[in-house]
């Protein structure tokens, strides 16, 4: 095709079956400069321009013989190590003119990455370490377009790295069976030349540490024992001294050379600072305090006699005796038992206790089995004097007067968060106990007074509230506002902080002063109720197994009476008794029962019923209340529905619905909204769409409803879930209570 002539249809495109026509750009801006930034990139397409070389970005290895991984995967975490050392010139010193320096050169197979590696040397006062770190190296001018790769390493022989002449002086066995396998023909390995400076210093070195041969040392026992350490615990009584006390040591001894080491136990916050050792690692001499030498004047070895006289014999035996006298006996592992005294340099110091394995040590050795600790008690410290607060003064709180005599920059007392998280209203759950009250007094007109006593269960706080009610000379409203009541009967200025009133101190039938009112609480709501029977372990009126306690105290002449009185009030033996009839039973009994105990078990034995109110009714109001307010958004409201419905399941919990609801500012009373909202609850869940259709009045009109059905279905669903006691189901009590059923004879003839 070359050799044809350029001719219509007989030049072939180059570009025919070329699909990739990018441009690769060899200018940027760095730093608002234009600069060259890729001198080897390619042309057109990726094609190299003429006279240009690409370079390799991975290993020569492996070239496609046998195994085609890539080399990053063949050699991955596999070096070639190599040792070399390099000259360096030192200008200007006197003990040296140049210096040695070794190093390891390590080439990693996998990217051909070279790295260099300085050993640190103690006091070397050079920067030692990493040399050059791992990279690609080039080679030397005017191959440095090329990087160093496996076939440049060999022994004996010198490299460029960087303008530093590097000497390879040998490699590791690794290392040379790889070369070989690949065909390099190994040199033959060469020794590093002397550093003159190192040399000096280790002359140095091995001057500062003569030789002496007269030093024995057992060499089995040190290799027999070595690591192996006793442990004891032990006390030092420094009671006698100036701000003296009792110290607590551990004392370890090394079986290897029968050395003994103390150490101090330092408490924290004692005062003491901390020092490493109370006694450095030596021999421990047994003499007493007023036998104690000067430091070399007793030593261990043997003092040779060098004196050349006619004597000489006689003055080698004087010699030795004086040695002997000076030598004394030191502490060994025989000596150290539980209940010794050990005198440490005039200190007399008592083992208390030891390890598991001094124990497992001394019993294989020497047979002891009794290893009962000795306790070393301390004096008695002295009583700490009591704080006595100033008496509350009047001014603010007491918490806040109290807090100022804590400290010198007083705080403001700090509320307990927690709690108030915990108990604060989340979602229906308000943690408000709701109580219906009466005053106590002899008032006509405050006796037939009501009042709602709230309790908040965040912080403990009480409010008072009033109906009003028309025509009866009284005005309705706040009567307490929220904050926390102090129990009746303390003295106002004291040291002491004041009581409160706590959420136990409310139950149905309790009086308590309130704003120096008595009220009697006659009734609660049923979340109150259900609150306290929920949390029985906080509330022990409220708990069933404490009142059946009471009951089953009762003697067994009164059992007989009560299982009478319950045949002769169930003539016709269906087994339930009207509620009454089991107030006034059960209140009539000594055992102590309050008007709250037995609402708790008459709801625990109770056959309930809940008056229902009919759907249509109040949806009908519901209408009357949507059209009233002209509220029409239910597209807006059935699409913020399926917004929250992430499943498409058409169903949503309780809390969302009531929470778009409110969103959507729906004019509807809380109580019919939740009354609704229970009507098309399926357990958990609700069918909005069949709720939002059924509030429609666009689409769906109800009938018009009367102010007596409006009245009606405010007036039910301000009590709604409220559960009337009808009947009680005695028979199960009696079973719970007594653990037997009734007696098979008549009551009658039974009285």
């Amino acid at each position: 095709m070359a050799s044809l002539p350029l001719l219509p249809g007989n030049s072939p495109d180059k570009n025919l079956y070329k699909e990739k026509f990018h441009k690769s750009h060899h200018f940027d801006i760095s730093n608002r400069v234009a600069m060259l930034v890729g001198p080897e990139k390619p042309g057109i397409g990726g094609e190299p321009l003429i006279g240009q070389k690409t370079r390799s970005k991975y290993s020569v290895y492996p070239k496609g013989k046998g195994c085609d991984l890539p080399s990053w995967v063949a050699f991955d975490k596999q070096t070639l190590c190599f040792e070399a050392y390099f000259e360096e010139t030192v200008p200007q010193a006197k003990e040296e003119t140049y210096r040695i320096r070794k190093c390891k050169i390590i080439f990693y197979l996998e990217d051909d990455t070279i790295k260099v590696v300085e050993p640190k040397f103690q006091n070397s006062g050079i920067p030692q370490g990493t040399l050059i770190r791992r990279h690609r190296i080039p080679l030397p001018p005017p191959n440095d377009d090329q990087f160093y790769n496996i076939l440049h390493f060999n022994i004996n022989q010198e490299m460029l790295l960087y303008s530093r002449k590097f000497v390879i002086t040998d490699c590791d066995s690794f290392t040379r069976s790889f070369l070989t396998k690949l065909g390099v023909r190994l040199n033959d390995s060469t020794t590093t030349p002397v550093d003159p400076y190192s040399q000096l210093r280790e002359d140095i070195k091995k001057s500062m540490k003569p030789l002496r041969p007269y030093e024995r040392h057992d060499t089995q026992q040190f290799l027999d024992n070595y690591k192996k350490v006793l442990r004891f615990y032990c006390c030092w009584d420094d009671t006698d001294s100036l701000f003296g006390d009792v110290r607590e040591l551990i004392l370890h001894y090394f079986l290897a050379d029968d050395t003994i080491e103390i150490c101090e136990v330092i408490p924290p916050n004692c005062g003491r600072d901390h020092v490493s050792k109370f006694l450095s690692r030596s021999k421990l001499p047994k003499c007493a305090p007023s036998q104690l030498r000067q430091p070399g004047e007793v030593t261990d070895r043997t003092i040779l006699n060098v004196f050349d006289s006619s004597n000489q014999g006689k003055r080698h035996i004087l010699d030795n005796q004086k040695i002997g006298a000076l030598k004394e006996d030191f502490y060994k592992d025989s000596d150290l038992t539980i209940g010794t005294e050990l005198n440490v340099w005039g200190r007399t110091v008592i083992i208390t206790d030891c390890d598991e394995f001094t124990k497992s040590y001394y019993r294989c050795k020497y047979g002891i089995e009794d290893f009962t600790p000795v306790h070393c008690k301390a004096p008695p410290a002295p009583p700490k004097p009591c704080r006595h607060l100033p008496p509350y003064n009047g001014f603010g709180s007491e918490e806040d007067s109290l807090s100022s005599c804590q400290e010198l920059l007083p705080k403001p007392p700090q509320k307990d968060f927690q709690k108030f998280i915990a108990k604060d209203r989340y979602g229906l759950e308000s943690n408000i106990l709701n109580y219906l009250a009466k005053m106590v007094t002899e008032d006509p007109v405050d006796k037939g007074r009501v009042f709602i006593v709230s309790y908040y269960l965040s912080d403990d706080t009480i409010s008072v509230f009033e109906r009003a009610e028309r025509n009866s000379g009284v005005l309705g409203g706040k009567f307490l506002k929220r904050g926390r009541v102090k129990k009746p009967g303390q003295e106002l200025f004291k040291s002491e902080l004041s009581q409160y009133f706590t959420a136990q101190n409310f139950y149905v039938g309790a009086i308590l002063c309130l704003n120096n009112k008595n009220f009697e609480i006659i009734n609660a709501d049923e979340y109150a109720f259900n609150y306290m029977e929920k949390h029985a372990e906080e509330f022990p009126r409220a708990n069933v197994g404490i009142i059946l306690s009471k009951l089953r105290s009762v003697p067994e002449e009164k059992q007989k009476e009560i299982k009478t009185f319950l045949s002769l009030s169930d003539p016709s033996k269906t087994g339930v008794i009207p509620y009454e009839s089991f107030r006034g039973l059960l209140m009539g009994l000594e055992c102590g029962l309050s008007e709250h105990e037995v609402l708790v078990l008459a709801r625990s034995f109770s056959e309930r019923e809940q008056s229902e109110l009919d759907i249509s009714l109040m949806l009908a109001v519901a209408q009357d209340f949507l059209v009233k307010k002209h509220f029409e958004d239910f597209s807006e409201m059935t699409k913020a529905f399926a917004y929250h419905d992430r499943h498409k399941t058409g169903h949503l919990s309780l809390k969302e619905t009531r929470t778009i609801c409110k969103a959507f500012h729906l004019p509807l009373p809380e109580n019919l909204l939740i009354s609704l909202l229970k009507k098309f609850a399926q357990g958990e869940e609700i069918d909005y769409h069949a709720f939002v259709m059924a509030l429609n009045w666009l689409e769906h009109p109800a009938p018009p409803v009367l102010p007596d059905d409006i009245l009606k279905v405010n007036l039910h669903s301000s009590e709604s879930g409220r559960e009337e006691l009808k009947n009680i189901n005695y028979g199960v009590l009696l079973q719970d209570v007594f653990s037997g059923p009734l007696t098979s004879t008549d009551p009658t003839t039974a009285l």
